[in-house]
This record gives C-alpha cells, structure tokens and sequence, in this order.
C-alpha cells in the first residue's frame, strides 16, 4: 500500500483479511511522498488468483495508491496490479524473470490505433508496459525504503 488516508488503513486491513481468510494488522508509517497518507507493505502467500482478489478489493477506494504483485508458479503466470487515484489500475502478466508479458491482440490493437492516426505507438506501448503508473508510482515507492515489511502467510 504506497497512500492511503489514516480513516481508510482500517478498511484496507479489512479488506486483505477478507481476501487472505486470515486477520491482518499491518505496520503502517506516514508516507513523506503525500503528507497526510500512509503506507504500508506485506508479504502474502496464496493459492493462483489471490493477486487478482486483493486487488479487486482495494479498487474500490478512490484515494488509494497500491501494488499488487504475484510471482509465477507452477501453475500460473505472475500478476502485477497497480492503482493510483488519477489512473485507475492496471493490470500485467508477468513471466518467471518479472517481465511484462502482452498478449498478442493488444499489441495488434495498439498498431491499428496508431496506424488510424489515434495515438503515437511510443504511447500505446508505454501504457502496455504500465509506464504512466511507473511514473507516478516511484516516488511513492522510494519514499517506502526502510519501512517495516510483514510477511503472511496462509497454508493452501
């Protein structure tokens, strides 16, 4: 959780314990990147589509900034989800080594908008590789090195 404002830390503990069947109290610091907001970071150990739960649950909160990530396993690709209040979310799927992994559709869906003359390709591919959210995202990220990290775990 990159931002998120003190009244909500509670709702997003509630809403990860949902997700996680497990009761969560995260370690939340104050975020220097948007004063007024906190962070917080976890580790989560789940069954292939848990990513997808917990981002669908914090969604739903305007005011939020967050990641989720999955790492591949035997049986599914990574996921990455990424939220922030002034681009909503986006959503990747990621291979064994972290790269982003587009669909063939989407790239061809990105050459025909740029060869109608809608948008500049450079662009499209940025917004397939997530950039925009990159971009607004580090500086919430740098200001989270050194924070406390909780790990959780749930036995599949």
């Amino acid at each position: 959780m990159h931002s998120a404002p003190r009244a909500l830390c509670p709702h997003v503990e509630w809403a990860v314990a949902g997700v996680l069947g497990v009761r969560v109290n995260l370690d939340w610091i104050r975020q220097p990147a948007s004063p007024g907001t906190w962070r917080a970071e976890f580790s989560w150990q789940a069954e292939a589509g848990t990513a997808s739960k917990l981002a669908s649950a914090l969604r739903g909160w305007h005011l939020l900034r967050f990641e989720v990530t999955a790492e591949p396993c035997p049986t599914a690709e990574g996921e990455r989800y990424s939220s922030t209040p002034e681009l909503g979310i986006f959503h990747a799927v990621t291979g064994m080594h972290g790269d982003i992994l587009i669909p063939e559709d989407r790239l061809r869906a990105a050459l025909a908008r740029s060869a109608r003359g809608e948008t500049d390709l450079e662009a499209e591919i940025a917004k397939l590789l997530g950039k925009p959210w990159d971009d607004e995202l580090e500086p919430f990220r740098y200001a989270g090195e050194g924070a406390p990290v909780r790990w959780l775990h749930q036995v599949v």
